[in-house]
């Protein structure tokens, strides 16, 4: 793949950047600031950005912001995001722009290097990567959209696990079902919320794309 890094920190920086080589894949630019993130991922169009929310110059938003308006010059275009906290507006925005290749971590809760490349490679994949905490800021409030209203507790957190990146089979064993159940959730899902099977759409990344965006479409 090839991957833009857009980090302040040096030794982070440094430190994904070699990371990300050993696993085979080539960093095109690595950059720290907010306007040079957003003039290489415009310029390189990567497989995936791994980008920092507070960049320099006002150590705010830029890394979020920049990943927002890569996306609407590119849609699509795959950005995991990188925090210490969870920005909850923007990651609503990202989210809700109809397309997949969205990720939302932690730093203090990436654990190991195979967990995070799991997560790079699943957003370049076109799928999401969302940290549990990050489902459950965002999903915290209840939900007032319809279709959603019509799934169940257990089919809701059935669509939560998708949204953090997680097959069937995983699901499965995180609620202690078999993945049979788990697969006939995930039918119900795309059925209560009207995703036909498209061949070219991950209705996957639909449903969840649905589900987050919801409490932004009803405030």
């Amino acid at each position: 793949m090839r991957i833009v890094v857009a980090e302040d920190l040096f030794l982070l920086r440094d430190g994904m950047v070699r990371l990300v080589e050993a696993y085979g894949h080539q960093v095109v630019a690595a950059v720290d600031n907010g306007p040079a993130a957003l003039e290489v991922l415009l310029a390189h169009r990567p497989d995936v950005a791994i980008v920092d929310v507070r960049l320099p110059p006002a150590f705010s938003d830029e890394g979020l912001q920049a990943a927002l308006t890569a996306r609407r010059a590119v849609p699509g275009l795959p950005v995991l995001i990188l925090s210490q906290h969870v920005e909850q507006l923007y990651a609503r925005e990202l989210l809700a722009d109809g397309h997949g290749g969205i990720g939302y971590q932690l730093k203090d809760r990436v654990l190991d290097a195979g967990q995070f490349m799991d997560a790079v490679q699943r957003v370049a994949d076109g799928g999401t990567a969302l940290d549990p905490t990050v489902v459950a800021k965002l999903l915290g409030r209840p939900m007032r959209a319809d279709p959603l209203a019509a799934l169940t507790e257990r089919e809701r957190s059935v669509l939560a696990l998708m949204a953090e990146g997680l097959s069937n089979a995983a699901i499965a064993g995180r609620l202690f079902l078999s993945e049979g159940s788990v697969s006939k959730y995930t039918t119900a899902i795309f059925a209560k919320l009207g995703l036909a099977d498209d061949q070219d759409t991950n209705r996957r990344v639909r449903a969840v794309l649905a589900y987050l965006g919801a409490e932004q479409g009803g405030r």
